[in-house]
């Protein structure tokens, strides 16, 4: 399938020349590439579409491949259609006809207008100027959806026949505007592993200790704990580890125009520092999960 006019696929890998270390960097979110159909039935501007994309951070982790990792990059938009969600997280409000009886329309994100085919983009403006036809939203479904989910499987379960394990780090942006409930505190970083459930303790205790030792202000979980990607890939019993970081827009984006800040080189390095230091940690951690194992 081709998309934006032939120019490129929905969606590609960018391979290393050979993977040496066990993580595959996924960046779902970052599709900027938007069909002129969607912009012609959308009520928003071109400027405003784009509040949902997780700005350029496929830029950011570009370095991955170099590292000897795949890099997964969605180049749809996610105000098109959200992979980082449940295949049929659809709300009923947005169709003109009935939707099939295995959607899910109850979920808190379908709640929020940010389901698989999302209503809003942030800042809850609408997207739509009229109900669409729920044809419109299960072709997304079968012709993106799918086939991106079976692409990510793929590299997972490759990784993890190769290495033993594997590390799947799901990346993302946040707002600038973000605080820790109960204070003024704006966190650089957040890194998600759905409350221990999607990955080791050790993992997540050495992402955050990069990133604080990189000088950057690092939490975990709250307010952003992981979405589907790394509830659904995150099996730390089978060696099956996912987290998911996310970076705040305003180190690197000015947020109203959308546009790269200075500094957008320097989070940039910063964060090939941050996957360096974690694929060193990954060495160590594979030899000491061996040896507990014996």
């Amino acid at each position: 399938m081709q998309w934006a006019d032939g120019r490129l696929e929905p969606f590609e890998v960018r391979e290393p020349e050979q993977q040496t270390i066990p993580f595959v960097f996924n960046s779902p979110h970052s599709g900027r590439f938007y069909p002129p159909e969607f912009l012609a039935a959308s009520r928003l501007d071109a400027l405003s579409i784009r509040r949902s994309e997780d700005h350029y951070v496929d830029e950011l982790f570009s370095d991955a491949p170099q590292l000897g990792a795949p890099l997964l990059v969605a180049h749809f938009p996610r105000a098109y259609l959200d992979v980082n969600r449940e295949p049929y997280e659809l709300d009923p409000r947005m169709f003109e006809d009935a939707l099939p009886s295995y959607a899910n329309i109850g979920s808190m994100r379908v709640a929020g207008g940010l389901g698989t085919v999302p209503r809003i983009v942030a800042e809850n403006m609408e997207i739509y100027a009229r109900r669409m036809p729920v044809a419109d939203a299960l072709s997304r479904i079968e012709a993106l959806y799918k086939p991106y989910h079976a692409c990510l499987r793929r590299l997972i379960a490759r990784t993890h026949a190769r290495f033993g394990f594997s590390v799947l780090i799901d990346c993302h942006s946040m707002p600038g505007n973000i605080r820790i409930a109960g204070s003024d505190t704006r966190p650089d970083f957040i890194i998600g592993d759905r409350y221990g459930t999607s990955a080791s303790a050790e993992l997540s205790r050495a992402a955050l200790h990069i990133l604080e030792d990189l000088g950057f202000n690092a939490v975990r979980n709250k307010p952003y704990a992981g979405g589907f990607i790394t509830e659904h890939y995150g099996r730390p019993v089978r060696g099956l580890h996912a987290l998911q970081i996310e970076v705040n827009r305003s180190l690197y984006v000015d947020e109203a125009t959308l546009e790269k800040r200075a500094d957008f080189e320097v989070v940039s390095a910063a964060l090939s520092l941050f996957m360096r230091q974690m694929i060193d940690f990954a060495d160590e951690f594979s030899i000491e999960s061996t040896l507990a194992a014996e």
